[in-house]
């Protein structure tokens, strides 16, 4: 089992596909993480099981 896992999700903002590394222990977190391609902040929702993402759900962060 890895301590960190990775994701792929579209950037809110530009569209643009992203690669985000997860390091998180298991449950729910939220974080903000700048888009590498247009700077943005993205509102990042993580559920971690079994440590895993299950979920991975990102919106701009003023939605």
């Amino acid at each position: 089992m890895s301590l960190v896992d990775t994701c792929l999700v579209d950037c809110p903002y530009c569209g643009e596909v992203l690669e985000f590394a997860i390091d998180c222990p298991d449950g729910r977190h939220q974080y903000t993480e700048d888009c590498h391609v247009c700077c943005q902040p993205i509102a990042v929702d993580v559920t971690v099981a079994a440590g895993s993402p299950e979920m991975v759900s990102v919106a701009q962060e003023n939605e």
